[in-house]
């Protein structure tokens, strides 16, 4: 697996990692909602680079322009619900790619620790040999993509997969690099410290779907 940390270099991602992160802001759930979606904008300019483009001609008002244009078929699958924000920072630039959602979440049958991960409601469009961009804002334990990722490929084979987190673990970065196969790519935006001993990301941010959309039952 290839991974490409994107905030190595100063840029305004830094600038807007740092307001998601901050709690003095962070109670502002639409600003939150905003900041990680430019965020996603940045991270699809960086991510652009990498695909795959075809040589055209434009016809001008005043001649022909040779250029090139993305030739990937582009799939963008967010995870619900933390995931919608990223999607839509994603969709802004990539505004001809086709869209999928999966949910998924931790399920706590003893109500201690111990989770497993639950894949339920699905929205999946046709992803045979196109490239797909699974996003999900906060990369812990890695369990969770690893599930959507299984989910995925059950009945279908994609050309490349593009893994997309704003933050990440070292444990779940590990946990990827061990369990998904070598034509997978991630791009991190900011890699964090540790997990703690409920599998938070520290210094991380908190739930960004409960600071996106509101807390849950």
């Amino acid at each position: 697996m290839k991974i490409h940390y994107i905030s190595k270099n100063n840029s305004v991602l830094n600038h807007f990692l740092g307001q998601i992160r901050n709690v003095n802001v962070q109670n502002d759930s639409m600003r939150f909602r905003r900041n990680i979606e430019r965020i996603g904008e940045i991270m699809a300019y960086e991510l652009s680079k990498d695909l795959a483009y075809k040589n055209v001609e434009i016809q001008t008002p005043l001649g022909i322009k040779e250029t090139t244009e993305i030739e990937s078929d582009l799939v963008l699958c967010s995870i619900l619900r933390a995931g919608l924000p990223l999607h839509n920072g994603f969709l802004n630039y990539f505004d001809h790619a086709e869209n999928s959602f999966v949910s998924a979440c931790r399920y706590h049958p003893n109500n201690d620790a111990e989770f497993e991960i639950r894949v339920e409601y699905q929205a999946v469009s046709n992803i045979n040999d196109k490239t797909v961009l699974l996003l999900d804002p906060m990369l812990a334990t890695g369990q969770s993509i690893v599930a959507v990722h299984e989910k995925l490929i059950q009945n279908a084979t994609p050309k490349e997969i593009h893994i997309v987190v704003v933050i990440a673990a070292p444990e779940g970065v590990a946990f990827l690099e061990e369990n998904l196969p070598e034509n997978c790519h991630l791009w991190v935006a900011s890699l964090d410290e540790k997990l703690n001993e409920k599998n938070y990301i520290v210094p991380g941010l908190g739930d960004a779907g409960d600071l996106a959309y509101g807390s849950k039952l």
